[in-house]
């Protein structure tokens, strides 16, 4: 009874040092921009989608900033977006159409319409996003930009969902939020090991130069995390982080196509380096033994008071951090609800972390 005693004392512990930790990270200053302008080339890699591309394309062209190019990947689309793409580069110079007619069977679709956009970009820094995304102002280009220093190789975006009525959407975006608390808190606390691509930039040069996806080319996903996973250390990563430099997403819509994505992004975290998976094994680890072993272990110790009080502390820094991260992030979130999500995490991730452990294969789209 005293050994349960000690080791959910150790699991309480644990979670109130990340979370003191991440409260640490987003309470430091933020890195000073520079104000040169740096030519980018924005990429997104697109099947199947003309809507969303109608959208974004005008969105994206409006941006102010004084030189960059789009450039979309029409990977293999049945749909009418080849017809919208190549009206639409007649329109404005700066939009560029890569055209996917077939891939190799080795190469997962993803990275290879990526590998083919990066090598057709035109300068040296290229800034990624997804065609179902949505820059959150005009200035997504000059906000991301502004952290690309000579020194710099890739610079770490967020990008939170849009919020919607539901129970579903609050969990996705407390989900999504979580993530970010840990790689950007992670960056800022210079142990960079994951970004995301609805929002990531890096150099044309580093990507050639480590041949790319080669390592992971078979991996479904991968194509944001992994390789930063691989690359970013503290010298060469920036973070930004202002309200203009987020790119909002559009969430799913049923508990089967968020669980289907969840898969697709936790099952790649097996390839991580091994420092990566012990500190996030650590976090998610202690997280579901929290309410699995630690809470109900409560009941059956003479010391719980104690415990309750150090879980209370728990549950208090969880809306702590759940209120100044977002709010540093340059949006915000109903902290307030965390104690309820923080009970539904633990399930969720029960299911979608043991799961992504044992995939063997996952696909996107075709």
């Amino acid at each position: 009874m005293q050994l349960l005693g000690f080791a959910s004392l150790f699991i309480l512990v644990t979670q109130l040092t990340f979370l003191i930790l991440y409260l640490f990270a987003f309470r430091r200053k933020p890195v000073l921009k520079t104000d040169s302008v740096t030519p980018v080339s924005v990429i997104v890699c697109a099947h199947d989608e003309e809507e969303n591309l109608r959208e974004l394309v005008p969105l994206l062209l409006a941006q102010d900033h004084s030189e960059f190019e789009l450039i979309i990947v029409e990977d293999r689309c049945n749909d009418g977006t080849y017809d919208y793409l190549l009206q639409a580069t007649k329109e404005d110079s700066r939009l560029k159409m890569v055209r996917v007619t077939q891939k190799p069977e080795h190469i997962n679709g993803k990275k290879f319409a990526l590998t083919l956009g990066i090598k057709a970009a035109r300068y040296s820094w290229v800034l990624l996003t997804d065609a179902d995304c949505r820059p959150a102002s005009n200035l997504w280009i000059a906000s991301m930009t502004s952290r690309m220093t000579e020194s710099t190789k890739i610079v770490l975006g967020f990008s939170p969902y849009l919020k919607a009525p539901g129970v579903l959407n609050s969990f996705i975006r407390f989900e999504s939020f979580l993530t970010g608390i840990q790689f950007i808190g992670m960056a800022l606390l210079g142990k960079p090991y994951m970004g995301v691509g609805r929002n990531l930039a890096y150099r044309k040069e580093l990507f050639l130069e480590n041949k790319g996806f080669n390592d992971h080319l078979g991996v479904t996903g991968g194509d944001d995390d992994l390789f930063v996973n691989q690359h970013a250390t503290a010298g060469n990563t920036l973070v930004a982080l202002e309200p203009n430099a987020l790119v909002y997403s559009k969430p799913k819509a049923t508990w089967s196509e968020f669980f289907h994505q969840k898969f697709r992004h936790l099952s790649v975290g097996k390839y991580y380096k091994f420092s990566d998976k012990f500190l996030l094994g650590m976090f998610s680890g202690t997280w579901l033994l929290t309410w699995f072993v630690a809470l109900p272990a409560l009941f059956f110790l003479p010391w719980m008071n104690f415990l309750l009080a150090v879980f209370a502390v728990r549950w208090a820094l969880l809306i702590a951090v759940m209120h100044i991260a977002p709010k540093r992030m340059g949006t915000s979130f109903e902290a307030w609800k965390a104690p309820f999500l923080d009970f539904m995490f633990a399930f969720y991730y029960l299911v979608t972390g043991a799961k992504a452990l044992i995939v063997k294969k996952v696909k996107w789209k075709n």
